[in-house]
């Protein structure tokens, strides 16, 4: 299998995703954005949270639990 024939990993999820991953709501995880508890990337007016970051925030206890 080449390169080219592999899959990518998601590396980055918009908001929409990271929120239903989090199980949360948009508006929650907006919330978490402006307090500080979860970082971002942004590519024009789009939002993005990494992998790498969302396994800190869950890691550190910060996710909600079900």
């Amino acid at each position: 299998m080449s390169l080219s024939e592999r899959p990518l990993p998601y590396l980055r999820f918009d908001i929409v995703e990271a929120a239903r991953m989090l199980r949360m709501s948009r508006a929650t995880l907006y919330q978490r954005i402006r307090a500080g508890h979860l970082s971002v990337q942004k590519d024009g007016r789009r939002t993005y949270i990494t992998v790498t970051e969302l396994q800190r925030y869950v890691g550190a206890g910060n996710a909600p639990t079900v």
